[in-house]
């Protein structure tokens, strides 16, 4: 059976087709939350019993035993929001447990092994990912399946899952989606296409989504279908950087801290997070810390106008208008007015907040902005059937070198942001030796993102903050296989040796062939590099 995964910043959801065919969230037992309001999300909760043995509590059953709103001395036992830091740059303290060093990679495959190990019959998955997720986190969900014998990985944005899973009205559609979860805001447009219904082939329709894994079992049992697909899903535009809701309970958290004196831990944490939830039916709202140390009661009060100001102080809109403004560059260069999309959806438990709903109303009539389906809409879409995609590379891709001028290494774009696939031809580059004798070549390829948000651990949390400027984030693609070419005969400085093309296929994996200029030799032919998103 196929299984969605919208692994979360705070909370997961799981979705399958029933029996009847229809698209459910999967509930369960132990780990989902049963809030009346709310469908079976799973609370993106870890809680480590033993490090060594591999003990830990997930999801609801972490609060069910109040150990989300233990205050601990010492040892980190409580993990949340550990999504975010998993395949980051970030250079942050990694807790110990037991004498055990707990990596947030580790804590995730915890997590997500405890989910998958309770899915009767898991065949093959897809999982979604933020916008602006590099290859390191991919790799990492690849691998995680990889350790439980999962056949079949598929990987597909947050936002354009989100636009197959809110429900369409059957024709040819543009929507904008805005998915402002716990940790990351990703927006995408998106044009959804129906030709008219064609015969049903018997063969089964490729599931949707970039392939992480294919094992020979699933390649025999659900081949793709040749034929022709009559729903198009082709995303215009998107974007996405690391703001979410974990960072709104952290400015609140810093509020409290300043008015009050309380400490920044993750009993406090806890509390700020629900005077948030509660301030979106409410127009103030209080929850009360006890200091088990001097026996001293707080009143956490806070009313959504004061909310309204932390966000203001945080820039939390200006971040929201930026992301805005580049979506709307990408439609301009394709001659797409937004103000003629037909409808704005609102994905994510921070997408709840008031205060987003009326940034989206100050652009778009009330009635284009929909908000009934914030939890379940990602899953659902992921799972959904029939659909082609048709994507862009988000990341731009390059090679790094010395750059004499500024004594540093620098990057050298050979794949631009924007990029269809595959590409119409190769990009070509050439290189000599920099040395005599040289026995080979080396070239390191890299991942290039933007970002205007510093993410650093401090007080056992990971927080953002904004930067006043934009800084290039880069993460290499090929750290263990530098050497390209070996050449024999050596190499000597003052002539071009070898000529590198670089491809990018309709799978969307960078490849290059590798040519020796002096022996006329092919010394690689088409190797892969990487998968690229």
């Amino acid at each position: 059976m196929e299984y969605a995964i919208d692994f979360g910043t705070s909370n997961t959801v799981v979705a399958r087709i029933s029996e009847n065919g229809e698209i459910e969230t999967v509930k369960l037992t132990d780990y989902s939350s049963l809030i009346a309001e709310n469908p079976p999300l799973i609370p993106s909760f870890v809680y480590v019993q033993n490090a060594i043995k591999e003990q830990v509590l997930i999801g609801q059953e972490v609060s069910d035993r109040g150990l989300d709103l233990k205050n601990t001395k010492g040892e980190q036992r409580f993990f949340k929001a550990f999504k975010r830091a998993i395949g980051s740059n970030v250079s942050m303290f990694v807790p110990e447990v037991d004498g055990r060093e707990v990596e947030f990679e580790l804590v995730g495959e915890w997590f997500l092994k405890k989910i998958i190990d309770r899915l009767p019959d898991v065949d093959s998955l897809i999982f979604t990912v933020p916008v602006d997720s590099f290859e390191s986190y991919r790799n990492w969900l690849g691998g995680v399946c990889e350790k439980l014998a999962v056949n079949q990985v598929r990987i597909l944005d947050e936002p354009t899952a989100a636009a197959l899973g809110y429900g369409i009205n059957g024709g040819n559609e543009t929507l904008l989606v805005v998915d402002f979860g716990g940790g990351t805001l990703d927006l995408s447009l998106v044009k959804l296409s129906f030709a008219q219904p064609q015969a049903e082939s018997n063969q089964p329709k490729s599931p949707l989504g970039l392939l992480l894994k294919w094992g020979d079992r699933t390649i025999k049992k659900n081949a793709p279908s040749n034929s022709s697909n009559n729903q198009t899903a082709k995303v215009l535009a998107k974007t996405g950087q690391n703001l979410g809701g974990i960072d709104i309970d952290n400015w609140i958290i810093d509020y409290f801290y300043s008015a009050l004196g309380l400490p920044k831990n993750s009993l406090v944490s806890r509390l700020a997070e629900r005077v948030k939830i509660a301030l979106s039916n409410a127009e103030s709202a209080t929850e009360v810390y006890f200091n088990d140390e001097t026996f001293e009661s707080y009143e956490l009060t806070l009313t959504r106008s004061q909310l309204n100001q932390i966000l203001e102080q945080q820039k939390f809109f200006t971040n929201l208008d930026s992301a805005f403004e580049r979506i709307r560059q990408q439609a301009i260069r394709q001659n797409i007015d937004l103000a003629n999309i037909d409808a704005v959806l609102l994905v994510g438990g921070t997408s709840q907040i008031p205060a987003v709903k009326e940034w989206a109303l100050r652009y778009f009539p009330s009635e284009k902005v929909k908000s009934n389906k914030p939890f379940e809409a990602i899953a659902h879409g992921a799972i959904s059937q029939g659909w082609e995609l048709k994507d862009f590379l988000y990341h731009s891709y390059g090679i790094r070198y010395w750059d004499k001028r500024y004594k540093k290494h620098n990057w050298h774009t050979i794949v631009k942001s924007g990029s269809t696939y595959p590409l119409e031809k190769p990009v070509e580059l050439t290189l000599g030796a920099s040395i005599t004798d040289q026995p080979s070549i080396e070239l390191v390829i890299g991942e290039l993102g933007e970002t205007n948000v510093e993410v650093y651990f401090e007080d056992q949390r990971l927080v953002t903050r904004v930067l006043d400027g934009k800084q290039v984030a880069v993460q290499i693609l090929n750290e263990n296989s530098k050497v390209i070419a070996k050449l024999d005969p050596l190499g000597q400085t003052g002539s071009d040796r070898i000529k590198v093309f670089f491809q990018v296929d309709e799978k969307r994996t960078l490849r290059i062939t590798v040519l020796d200029l002096l022996t006329k030799q092919e010394l690689l032919k088409g190797v892969p590099v990487a998968q690229l998103m």
